[in-house]
């Protein structure tokens, strides 16, 4: 008999009664009956009752174990009682009768309990995140984002894709986030950077010719943490493709995201439904339009609308003279919402003035009566037509965001999901995928009117050389796109701009020189120069698909060992100071700085 186990502790079912079998893992939970005493063991696979009568061979064993202590259990599988079956366990007909238990490890006073499912301060989780991942429900996370990750790879091949190792150590880029720098000991003074992602190496990869790449790569950001990003680093699902077009690149990663998410749409008894392919386009501009955002959850079926033509000389004065002065109004159905109190309209018109706008106006609709300041000032024909254009209903209600533009759609958006949410419309049993595509190539700083890229500099513009040429550069589209699901971006990507003449004028309307493009992306203007292909791709977050098939609101419920939002490895004390010698060898004198306490 093997030293530790013959069966893992998910194993043993009733065919197995009879049968002298050994078991190792930890007591997950103990129940003294009396004459009789109940452990739970519990390994990677699952759990086993154990028995032993207090007259037993190894009651005293048994009777001084702590929670979490590890054992080996030597034993008979038993049949259970028929009223003592438990239906939720796999192996709930069975038990184990010790005959023998050696103790492998003792446990300690433990700092949070292991069986139970009770939320603890994330400090405690993350300083003890060992103990953290032996919880059910966080150990099922992980291993289901295992399981995704095998997924993704084996469609990205049945794809044809081949998978690639780019470096780690790499040069700092001007663009994007803060970099995490690397000090070189052989080269005093100077820096590595850990990659923000692999963007560069993936395109020298088309240039030199791998035509599908694709990697689960690890990326660096020196950024805040938020719920949907964890600080300091994440992975993605890096790929790459030659001679595609927008279409193509859809196409092809289009099967693997809806076979995953299809895959695991069931994980855990969850039932979920997958959008069908192909997934839908919505411009950009139709996106800000329509749901306020370009990442709409379009589980959320209320449409925002433009209204501002309705209020032009209305008699409602403070959406009048904002019409005129040149903002928009836009106006966000709250379905079935007129049949309730005031208090939600009111709830809501706070809540937009808590975010930092003036308010929400609003008309709620009791038994077909419009009611409200709207539309008693906006006069009851100009409310009826204004009803009868956004098709709400007898007991409907209404709200409006007003003021420039952007402002408008960011409140009206914001306003969607919340109504959205506390109308209970969001089915949270679908997965609702999008791509926003045509996003602007450029944009205007609001404040000093300069010209910069809105998106990503190194897309193709739609028209290529003649758009940049001809047309105003806040109408040049370009060929990017996102991967939207539930309301959660899972990627930006873009067909790329591989002409060097074509990069160096998008640049040149972004106020960069020819110089600056040399100096700043000297191997990819360079590589250009040797002969590229057309090429594009994207990097859907490997992080955030765990977090959406988990139905998880953070990232750090499917990361293994995640830093906390201070950007701090409680558990292994990172970061931390290094000795003199260490940052002689670096050439580095450390100095004071601010605090962040």
């Amino acid at each position: 008999m093997h030293a530790y186990r013959t069966h893992h502790c998910g194993a043993l079912r009733d065919t197995d009664v009879g049968t002298e079998v050994r078991l190792s893992g930890w007591v997950h939970k103990k129940r003294d009956h009396g004459d009789l005493v109940f452990v739970d063991l519990r390994d990677h696979y699952g759990i086993t009752q154990i028995v032993t009568e207090v007259d037993g061979p190894v009651f005293a064993v048994i009777e001084e174990l702590r929670s979490e202590s590890v054992v080996t259990i030597t034993g008979k599988v038993v049949a259970r009682a028929a009223e003592a079956v438990n239906p939720n366990l796999p192996t709930g007909m069975i038990e184990v009768r010790a005959i023998d238990a050696v103790v492998q490890s003792h446990a300690h006073d433990l700092p949070l309990p292991v069986a139970a499912e009770a939320d603890y301060p994330e400090d405690i989780r993350l300083r003890y995140r060992f103990l953290d991942l032996r919880r059910e429900r966080i150990h099922a996370n992980i291993m289901l984002r295992s399981n995704v990750i095998a997924s993704i790879r084996r469609r990205m091949v049945d794809q044809g894709f081949t998978e690639f190792q780019t470096p780690i150590l790499t040069a700092s880029s001007p663009e994007g986030a803060r970099d995490y720098l690397v000090p070189s000991r052989v080269h005093p003074g100077k820096f590595y950077a850990l990659p923000q992602a692999p963007q560069m190496f993936k395109q020298l990869l088309m240039v030199a010719g791998f035509d599908r790449y694709f990697q689960i790569a690890p990326c660096f950001r020196d950024e805040d943490a938020r719920a949907d990003r964890s600080p300091g680093e994440f992975y993605q699902l890096d790929f790459e493709m030659s001679f595609v077009t927008q279409e193509d690149v859809f196409q092809a990663i289009e099967p693997v995201l809806h076979g995953v998410f299809e895959e695991f749409a069931d994980w855990q008894g969850k039932g979920r439904s997958v959008s069908a392919r192909p997934f839908r386009r919505i411009p950009f501009r139709e996106s800000m339009l329509k749901y306020g955002s370009d990442k709409p959850d379009l589980r959320n079926p209320i449409e925002i609308a433009d209204v501002t033509d309705h209020f032009h000389g209305s008699g409602f004065g403070i959406f009048a003279s904002l019409v005129e002065s040149g903002s928009v109004i836009r106006a966000i159905p709250a379905p079935g919402a007129g049949a309730g109190s005031r208090k939600f309209f009111d709830d809501m018109n706070n809540w937009a003035r808590g975010e930092g706008y003036s308010g929400l106006g609003y008309i709620n609709i009791k038994d077909g009566v419009p009611g409200g300041p709207i539309a008693k000032n906006h006069g009851e024909e100009a409310t009826a037509k204004l009803v009868a254009a956004l098709g709400l209903g007898d007991n409907d209600g209404v709200f409006f965001a007003a003021g420039k533009e952007a402002q408008a759609a960011r409140l009206a958006g914001l306003a969607r999901t919340r109504v959205g949410e506390a109308l209970g419309l969001i089915d949270k049993s679908r997965f609702e995928f999008c791509w926003i595509v045509d996003f602007p190539m450029f944009e205007a700083d609001e404040e000093t009117g300069k010209i910069d890229f809105s998106h990503n500099p190194f897309s193709m513009p739609q028209g290529e050389m003649e758009a940049l040429e001809t047309k105003d550069p806040l109408d040049i589209l370009a060929y990017q796109y996102d991967i939207v699901c539930n309301g959660v971006e899972l990627s930006s990507g873009a067909i790329r701009n591989h002409k060097p003449e074509i990069m160096y004028k998008a640049f040149e309307i972004a106020g960069y020189s020819r110089e600056d493009v040399d100096t700043n992306f000297a191997g990819m203007i360079n590589a250009f120069k040797c002969g590229a292909p057309p090429h594009g791709g994207s990097a859907p977050g490997i992080d955030r698909i765990v977090m959406l098939l988990a139905d998880e609101p953070n990232l750090r419920e499917v990361v293994l060992f995640p830093m906390n939002q201070r950007a701090e490895d409680l558990m292994m004390g990172a970061p931390s100071t290094v000795s003199m010698k260490q940052l002689r060898e670096l050439h580095i004198r450390t100095v004071d700085g601010p605090t962040n306490g």
